[in-house]
């Protein structure tokens, strides 16, 4: 019977849209009520916010020097940049803006091989927050709790990519009263503020757009997954790697014919995703990958283990109702679990995923499309406004401890 209704489900499956307006026969369906409205929202008119000028060395020259930041999965801190100095929503004058917003790519500095460091990261932002509460006066009114900061490492503002180091370190002290819009996203966790706001990570529209398939080709894979099952050396010995999650999966669907599963990351990646029903997007290091970006663009139903997960643009995108959530300990029953899910259950995903408001929310375009990822976070930010009183302090009034922090943070940069 359950393999009966995973064949039934491979013969009703669709492709999806890429454009605005594109071939009106691909089914779709709009996401209802109040999320779709804040989705299809456009925050011009609602707020202004004033880009700090900060000299080259915070931005331009760090990634002349490096030129890969362009492509990491962090790399939303520099697009976002890019997009606001020509977005409507940008004002000249501070006096008038709702919210300031501080340019530094706290993310690339990379090894060889391509990974984030994110060791000068503090002081890189501790050194950018003393220029602008210098040079400006706007910083000291609020201590930044009318500023924002993209911060996309692993543990968002904690800098760390180790999730114990992570929680030790904490977020840092002077964004203690700033909106943090961050990559990372975990319920009860040390390294999430209240308030912040959840965004994708960063994956290449343009190379995804490259791999695009015809839209009638046949969803012909169940589960699909490419990456690491252990840890970084695959050592069977580091089943901690994604708290075991990961190693689960392996152990138990390896041999299992409804499951293309491998460590290989075959040229045919992104083809691949565009033939699955379900794409598997398991914590790694951190709840989230660039995995839960590419799903939803090729319209491949994701499979999200990652225990308190905070997912991006929560008030806009129905994860319930285009996802499928499992619970770490349930990786076992994962088979049973999704052969279990009705067909007409699987089509109304796939329809909600063939919106093209849903892909475009998850992207960082250039140039920028109306309700993309750039506009959502704008969108965050005008949900926010206005401010309350409480957050303009009185003359001479300091919340925020400059000398709080591991000494290192304390050095300059």
């Amino acid at each position: 019977m359950r393999t009966c209704m995973w064949v039934i489900a491979l013969l009703f499956v669709f492709g999806f849209a890429w454009e605005v307006g594109a071939d009106q026969n691909v089914p779709t369906e709009r996401i209802s009520g109040s999320a779709g409205d804040v989705l299809e929202d456009d925050p011009t008119g609602r707020l202004k916010v004033y880009v700090y000028e900060l000299p080259n060395k915070y931005n331009k020259k760090i990634l002349q020097k490096d030129p890969r930041c362009l492509n990491h999965m962090f790399a939303a801190e520099i697009f976002m940049h890019r997009f606001l100095l020509s977005s409507p929503v940008r004002t000249f004058n501070p006096e008038e803006a709702d919210w300031f917003y501080t340019p530094i790519y706290t993310t690339c500095d990379l090894t060889p091989t391509g990974l984030p460091l994110p060791f000068k990261s503090p002081r890189m932002m501790r050194s950018a927050i003393q220029l602008i509460s210098t040079n400006w006066p706007y910083w000291n009114r609020t201590e930044g709790a009318d500023h924002f900061f993209v911060v996309p490492h692993d543990f968002g503002a904690c800098f760390h990519y180790q999730e114990e180091k992570a929680i030790e370190r904490g977020i840092l002290p002077l964004l203690q009263r700033a909106t943090l819009v961050q990559t990372f996203g975990q319920r009860n966790h040390v390294c999430l503020k209240e308030g912040s706001i959840t965004i994708p990570p960063y994956a290449p529209p343009q190379k995804m757009q490259a791999h695009l398939i015809p839209q009638e080709t046949p969803r012909s894979i169940f589960v699909y997954f490419r990456g690491l099952f252990y840890d970084i050396n695959n050592d069977p010995e580091g089943g901690y790697y994604a708290r075991g999650a990961r190693a689960a999966v392996w152990e138990n669907f390896k041999n299992n014919p409804l499951f293309d599963i491998s460590t290989d990351h075959p040229t045919t990646y992104y083809e691949d995703m565009q033939r699955s029903i379900f794409c598997l997007c398991p914590l790694g290091w951190a709840p989230w990958s660039p995995r839960l970006v590419e799903a939803v663009v090729f319209g491949c139903i994701p499979v999200i283990i990652a225990d308190d997960i905070v997912l991006p643009f929560a008030d806009a995108i129905p994860w319930e109702e285009i996802g499928v959530f499992l619970a770490e300990e349930d990786v076992p029953n994962l088979d049973t679990i999704l052969t279990s899910i009705p067909p007409e259950v699987i089509l109304r995903k796939q329809r909600l995923l063939a919106n093209p408001s849903m892909k475009w929310a998850m992207m960082f375009p250039q140039p920028a499309q109306p309700g993309d990822a750039f506009h959502q976070i704008l969108n965050g930010l005008a949900r926010k406004l206005p401010h309350a009183q409480s957050v303009y302090l009185k003359g001479g009034q300091k919340i925020l401890n400059w000398t709080e922090g591991p000494v290192g943070d304390l050095k300059p940069w």
